[in-house]
């Protein structure tokens, strides 16, 4: 048996009773942070409160080489990783993997910053359009390298009216980027392509969501790039057009411009 448990957004005592209490009987449990990352604990906070040992597995453990799948074939073992369990695309690959194998699986939620972000922000849950992250830029032959595929991803979905939930990077060197970060790398691209998607465009940035002090705070993107929203984790958001109710949301709960209730 193999249950994928989501940890949630903060720190250890974001899981559910239903899946501290999987976790409790697991004969292993298994955990990745790459994906996502508990900001608000530890490793030796989270054995402590689930009295378990966790075994900490790199993304070559989860994507390339997951040995240890094969414990699930007659041992009850369980899979932690921050948020919900199945957000990512590499764990539904584990559970497809499971399944060839005729390991039995379940799933834990938990909570999620795709639906997290718009309890925080007051924008629509349906109104949002195909997700992006933002990678740190790598240099070749010399030259740093920029992704353009998050431009993209918000041209698309301005031409479809939808607003875009914006991941950023976490690398284990360079560590995790910040709004400002992105923000200047999106304006980089815009920039580069000319294309006007990002111009004068409104965005909302997130930092620390399920935390007892979360950072939200909405301005025109090249104002963005210049606020302070404190530590790890940040999202950032570029909505598209705005109902009326998410425009007094922003400017109310976010401290967006007083003209976009206009």
């Amino acid at each position: 048996m193999l249950t994928f448990i989501g940890l949630g957004l903060y720190d250890e005592k974001d899981i559910t009773v239903k899946g501290l209490e999987a976790v409790k009987s697991a004969d292993a449990v298994f955990a990745e942070f790459y994906t996502s990352n508990l900001i608000g604990t530890s490793i030796e906070k989270i054995e402590k409160f689930y009295g378990k040992k966790l075994i900490i597995l790199t993304r070559e453990e989860v994507e390339l080489e997951p040995v240890w799948l094969s414990l699930a074939e007659k041992e009850n073992i369980v899979f932690l990783s921050g948020g919900d369990a199945m957000v990512a695309t590499t764990h539904i690959d584990l559970r497809l993997r499971a399944k060839d194998m005729g390991i039995e699986t379940a799933i834990i939620h938990a909570p999620s910053i795709s639906s997290a972000v718009s309890g925080l922000t007051g924008l629509q849950n349906y109104r949002f359009g195909k997700s992006t992250t933002i990678p740190f830029p790598y240099i070749r032959n010399e030259k740093a390298i920029i992704s353009e595929a998050p431009y993209d991803t918000i041209k698309m979905n301005k031409k479809n009216d939808l607003h875009t939930l914006v991941f950023l990077d976490i690398d284990r060197e360079k560590g995790f980027m910040d709004i400002k970060k992105a923000a200047s790398l999106l304006l980089e691209m815009e920039a580069r392509r000319g294309e006007g998607v990002l111009l004068n465009s409104l965005a909302v940035g997130i930092a620390r969501a399920g935390s007892p002090s979360p950072a939200v705070f909405s301005d025109y993107i090249e104002k963005l790039k210049d606020h302070d929203f404190g530590g790890p984790l940040h999202v950032l958001i570029i909505p598209a057009s705005l109902h009326f109710i998410e425009a007094e949301a922003l400017f109310k709960l976010c401290g967006a411009p007083a003209e976009i209730l206009e």
